[in-house]
């Protein structure tokens, strides 16, 4: 177990009063892990971005570590395990994973709770402008980056390619995002999947290099019966002029991005990570990372959350009037 769990009256009391004065002299004794994601995507940079806020970093009864993952599917068993204390999952995979319905792991992670909403996840695919490939089908037979395994954009990726019997049709290349676009611009691949906020660091880069192009997915998407088997996707316009080239609004869906963490966690420690994140300054600084914090907010700080909240988070979100 990489984090410690302190239940004590007297040591809640000292965390408390450690976390109202932010000592500087630091003498961390507790280490809780944050699971972020592959470099290139957003998950690293929410988890980190938090990890390394100055007023997070002044408290000295622990230490919060943002460490790199696979990604969501990989996070959401971690987090369950107690390896990691929190992370970055998205929503779909948490309501799926709780009930036992990942691919081919009947497990049920109810270790794992909500905290709050970071951002939307949508579904984008790049190919080249001029390719001839404007719809889904057209891909069977070509080389595809598909995410990371272990992934919520692989197993996003496999959820919709399955759907439309074209998994087994592509020439499939697990990969990171950046891995993906260096592949895409030195023509190894005929198309790459991103399920990331946009824009994506990724797909800009390949669009620098590239004429590019994204594919319309809702629609292909909807007509499959893809909507009514997860139910936890909404529908997204990723605006024109949203990548270089792209003069349209493209039709995709998405997923919520989640903070969560182990049930073991403190509660006051979820509470006061919330109550220093979600404030304007807090918000002002993830937003300066990276521009998918914009989406954060107290008013939608439990946006696309179907499944239960830990109890640090309800106390916060009940205080804002959120619950």
């Amino acid at each position: 177990m990489l984090f410690a769990f302190h239940h004590s009256l007297g040591r809640i009391c000292t965390l408390l009063a450690l976390l109202l004065t932010f000592p500087h002299v630091a003498r961390a004794t507790d280490v809780y892990v944050f699971g972020g994601g592959p470099a290139g995507g957003t998950f690293q940079f929410m988890a980190a971005g938090i990890s390394l806020y100055e007023p997070v970093k002044k408290i000295s009864d622990f230490t919060l570590q943002a460490k790199a993952s696979a990604g969501s599917v990989e996070n959401l068993r971690k987090v369950h395990s107690g390896t990691y204390a929190m992370a970055v999952v998205y929503s779909g995979e948490l309501y799926m994973g709780r009930k036992g319905l990942l691919k081919d792991d009947p497990t049920r992670y109810d270790n794992v709770l909500a905290v709050s909403y970071f951002y939307g996840a949508p579904a984008q695919l790049i190919v080249r402008k001029g390719s001839g490939i404007t719809k889904l089908s057209q891909l069977a037979g070509l080389n595809v980056g598909v995410g990371n395994e272990g992934s919520g954009a692989y197993a996003n990726c496999e959820r919709l390619f399955s759907q439309l019997d074209l998994w087994d049709a592509i020439h499939r290349h697990p990969m990171g995002y950046n891995d993906a676009a260096f592949s895409f611009i030195n023509n190894q691949l005929d198309a790459f999947w991103l399920f990331v906020g946009f824009p994506s660091g990724a797909a800009v880069m390949a669009a620098e290099n590239n004429d590019i192009d994204l594919l319309d997915l809702y629609q292909t998407a909807e007509a499959n019966g893809f909507f009514k088997k997860y139910p936890f996707f909404s529908k997204v316009v990723i605006p024109a002029g949203t990548y270089k080239g792209v003069d349209r609004d493209v039709e995709s869906y998405q997923d919520s991005a989640l903070w969560v963490a182990n049930k073991d966690v403190p509660a006051e420690l979820v509470y006061t990570l919330l109550s220093l994140i979600y404030t304007d300054e807090g918000l002002a600084y993830m937003r300066s990372l990276k521009k998918t914090a914009e989406a954060m907010s107290v008013k939608d700080g439990i946006k696309g959350i179907v499944t239960p909240l830990h109890p640090g988070a309800i106390r916060f979100w009940k205080e804002k009037g959120i619950l």
